[in-house]
């Protein structure tokens, strides 16, 4: 769900009723150093990292971050190092620690499963993002946008804190030639506990023939699937088959995109179904369909405990009231290439002119690409950068076309906007699944609802 969206509040409350509560596990290293930057409001950062188990790491994270008050309203944010394949130890650090932070904080004053949802597509993150997942007993891990199948390895290594690592995909790499993610705690750390309790894994995928594929070897099978349609929020897979757009330019997906079932419940793993579940009728449909249940994004991002931001939450609440909001399944707006849904709220950066007058910059990072240069080394490089930059790097300019900053838009959408020299203020970036009938019958007058409001009319209460 973006990111901070799912954050710990949200996952917290769907914790407490007994389902599963999943935190967005992206791009959390800036969110904490932008909540201790914005003041520490509650002081929830701090007292979570009063129980990371590194006690000289937290108060350098810290010293580092926190603004007493938060800061001057025209100062930006303090950057945060962009993820690459050879992190300094500080990045690392900070990587674990907001990990650890956010899954504490869900899993604080209940018994009820937490999970943390990553995206395969950030490979040089993952370890030490799953390693602080682990050190605050994250119960799930779930994945997508890629197949995890060297996630098993990791999470088993890391169980005991030994070094742990992931391929890295570098484009143009020669043949022979890998690269990879890692991480050594013993050498980060210095020091480390007894063994973490292994998360169960959750591969998100779109089709039987990937959950087959994960599942036929032990080395790669996970504990279960979530297995997700075209019309959820977020990226969704490709059409398979030629890419065809409809007359409002989204790509049409047919028969060959729906996932046959019975052949991934033959698999003899337990799944949930995603992307338009949200009624009691379609939790049953699931069920009798051999699936263990469902998983629900759009009604939580919606819902009070959810981490986007109020304004817009409002906003959308009021737009799907009057019938008015929509959702575009945009071929153009990620940078990954993937189609992602947008809402083109005004003042979003989904708007066409919000979009041309936002300066083009990457100074996050997460979804940039490593490439082979020429003569070696790694370089990165990402569609929505200035395009000259994303040129001279070796990319194609028909890759910019309409390409949007993912990254800062969607921690503007979590309320953690960075402010610029220039004045300016980094616009949101609103994604939501395109199935929101289900508000006509949850919140028919537009009111605000909660988290326990959603499961209870799941549940059919």
């Amino acid at each position: 769900m973006g990111v901070g969206v799912s954050g710990w509040r949200l996952a917290r409350a769907v914790a407490r009723t007994g389902q599963l509560g999943v935190v967005s596990g992206v791009a959390l290293d800036v969110l904490l150093a932008r909540r201790l930057q914005s003041g520490d409001p509650g002081g929830h950062v701090r007292r979570a990292l009063a129980h990371f188990p590194f006690g000289d790491v937290a108060r350098r994270i810290v010293e580092r971050y926190h603004v007493p008050g938060g800061p001057a309203a025209e100062r930006p944010f303090r950057p945060v190092p962009r993820p690459g394949l050879l992190p300094r130890p500080a990045t690392q650090e900070l990587a674990v620690a907001a990990n650890f932070v956010e899954v504490f904080l869900a899993k604080e004053g209940h018994d009820g499963p937490v999970g943390v949802n990553y995206l395969e597509k950030i490979q040089v993150a993952t370890p030490a993002a799953v390693y602080g997942a682990m050190l605050a007993g994250v119960d799930h891990v779930l994945m997508g946008a890629g197949l995890p199948t060297e996630i098993p390895a990791l999470l088993n290594a890391l169980t005991e804190h030994r070094p742990a690592r992931v391929t890295v995909a570098v484009h143009g790499a020669p043949a022979g030639e890998t690269y990879h993610a890692t991480i050594d705690p013993a050498a980060l750390f210095g020091t480390t506990a007894g063994p973490l309790r292994r998360p169960r894994l959750l591969a998100i995928v779109s089709s039987a023939t990937l959950a087959g594929y994960l599942a036929r070897d032990a080395a790669t099978r996970p504990d279960g699937f979530v297995l997700e349609s075209p019309n959820a929020g977020g990226h969704s897979a490709r059409p398979r088959g030629r890419l065809v757009l409809d007359a409002a330019g989204e790509p049409v997906y047919g028969p060959r995109d729906e996932v046959d079932l019975g052949r991934v419940a033959a698999l003899g793993l337990p799944f949930w179904l995603a992307g338009g579940q949200t009624s009691p009728e379609r939790l049953a449909a699931a069920r009798a369909a051999g699936a263990a249940g469902v998983q629900v994004g759009t009604a939580f991002a919606l819902c009070r405990e959810s981490g986007l931001d109020a304004r817009l939450r409002r906003q959308l609440l009021r737009a799907a009231h009057d019938g008015t909001l929509r959702v575009r399944n945009d071929v153009r707006a990620s940078p990954t290439g993937f189609p992602f849904k947008v809402v083109p709220l005004p003042g979003t950066v989904a708007e066409p002119h919000v979009y041309a007058a936002r300066p083009r910059n990457c100074d996050l990072g997460y979804l940039r690409t490593p490439f082979r240069r020429e003569g070696g080394g790694v370089g990165y490089r990402c569609p929505a950068e200035p395009v000259d930059e994303y040129l001279r790097k070796g990319g194609a300019i028909e890759d910019t076309v309409g390409s949007r900053c993912l990254c800062n838009g969607l921690v503007a959408t979590a309320g953690a906007a960075q402010r610029r020299l220039d004045g300016s203020v980094e616009p949101p970036l609103v994604t939501l699944g395109q199935d929101v009938g289900f508000l006509r019958r949850l919140a028919p007058d537009g009111a605000e609802y909660g988290a326990a409001d959603v499961v209870a009319f799941l549940l059919g209460g």
